[in-house]
């Protein structure tokens, strides 16, 4: 008798998302560049949301074996999942955190009391790594950009600085603390996903994101060196405001639980806020609602992918996907080049790093399982993949939020991105030198 469980390779069954690439990224480059809308960002015009809505329908369609009400109980299995829940809940307190800690001036206080110490003529080098500690910080690289890019704006006019390289270092510098924050949206999509502990995945990641940010430093310092800008005034800060964000960057350092984390930097951010004048009682509310509300498409996002996962899944699609990983991958090493580049491929598609995540972690889990990949180097790889793309392409939120804001096309920041070029390397030598087993290669043949 047929065992029910083993499902069939079923390539047809990877259409709905096919479907969603063929709305969101053909809309997305088509607005972006062939027909572009004044005031608009091309690839924002057609909402992820509606593009995978869309694809859930497609996957309601197919599998003609299965009944509507069968298909309806699948999708609630996949959303109804452990870590997807517990991802759904941390995305509402990290909306919260942010919220708050921006409308209480946290962000700005803390940049600049770090750029106040740096010594002068090394801003470039402190622009990088204040980006670095603020997004540890806020586990958001386009919140961090938003903040700190007005701030290189100026001091690359004070300075005599390169536009390009100073807002350029802060994306880098963004990318590294949202890979590496233990509240950033794709450390908890990677981590929960995986079902690995955040602290795991942190230290597999730094082996590779912390050798990438001092060879990036040592760049940068090295050209400040050599290109002397006029020295930059002081900036204005309230080290109250700074407090609540380093001690969430120790706390979750410590790796005491990531709810724990945020509903301290939340508690005492409000009090903070209003003690300091930068928020009243209502203001805070207000910003911690906003928060939430930011983390909504997300959240909507993440149910739905894990939807179109489930259906998918179901109908042979991830089968699909191993057996082509198969035919070039025969080991360790050759399947987590296969997450690797299937993470590369959903970001490029997505134009968003926690979408990619969270599209391609149950084929990534698959893949791990067949070749013996530990799931916290799974989840090291989803979340590092996904930041060097989105950090490089310039149709992400990233380079056009930073763009915008420092009136320049994105483009132009391309070839000043250094620390996610880096990174790449980084992350490439590393499967070079993970040990590999052949017995991996004769279990691969024997199936």
């Amino acid at each position: 008798m047929e065992n029910k469980n083993v499902k069939k390779s079923r390539p047809i069954a990877l259409l709905p998302i096919a479907v969603f690439l063929v709305l969101y990224l053909g809309n997305g480059i088509y607005f972006e560049y062939v027909s572009p809308l004044e005031g608009q960002m091309g690839f924002y015009v057609v909402s992820v949301v509606l593009a995978f809505t869309i694809s859930l329908i497609v996957a309601f369609i197919q599998n003609k074996d299965r009944s509507f009400d069968e298909k309806i109980h699948l999708c609630a299995e996949g959303i109804g999942d452990d870590n997807i829940v517990t991802m759904l809940f941390i995305f509402i307190l990290a909306g919260a955190f942010s919220g708050i800690a921006q409308g209480a001036g946290g962000a700005t206080s803390t940049a600049n009391m770090l750029l106040n110490i740096i010594p002068d003529h090394f801003e470039v080098p402190g622009l990088f790594l204040i980006s670095c500690l603020i997004s540890m910080a806020m586990g958001t690289s386009v919140g961090t950009i938003s903040v700190i890019v007005p701030i290189a704006t100026a001091i690359s006019a004070e300075g005599n600085l390169s536009l390009p390289l100073c807002v350029g270092v802060v994306v880098g510098g963004a990318m590294f603390g949202d890979n590496l924050s233990f509240i950033s949206d794709t450390t908890i999509a990677a981590t929960k996903t995986q079902g690995v502990q955040m602290k795991d995945k942190f230290r597999t990641n730094i082996v590779v994101a912390l050798p990438a940010a001092i060879i990036t430093l040592i760049i940068l310092t090295i050209y400040s060196i050599m290109n002397t800008g006029a020295a930059v005034g002081n900036f204005e800060f309230n080290v109250w405001q700074a407090i609540p964000y380093f001690l969430v960057l120790i706390l979750a350092i410590m790796g005491i639980n990531v709810f724990i984390v945020l509903i301290i930097g939340i508690v005492l951010f409000i009090p903070i806020g209003i003690l300091t004048g930068s928020v009243e009682y209502a203001s805070a509310l207000s910003s911690v609602g906003s928060g939430i509300s930011g983390m909504f498409e997300t959240m909507i996002v993440t149910i739905l992918v894990a939807s179109v996962a489930a259906l998918m899944r179901d109908g042979g699609g991830f089968e699909a996907v191993l057996n082509l990983i198969k035919k070039s991958a025969n080991s360790k090493r050759g399947g987590m080049v296969g997450i690797s580049l299937l993470t590369v491929f959903m970001d490029l598609a997505t134009a968003n790093n926690t979408v990619a995540i969270v599209v391609a972690a149950p084929i990534a889990k698959d893949i791990s399982e067949e070749y013996d990949v530990e799931p916290k180097k799974v989840a090291s790889l989803l979340d590092t993949c996904s930041c060097i793309m989105q950090g490089i392409i310039p149709y992400g939120a990233q380079l056009l939020v930073a763009s915008n804001i420092a009136k320049i096309p994105s483009l132009d920041l391309v070839p000043f991105l250094i620390y996610p070029f880096v990174l790449a390397v980084f992350v490439i030598g590393s499967i070079i030198l993970t040990k590999t087993d052949n017995g991996n290669k004769e279990t691969a043949e024997a199936n």
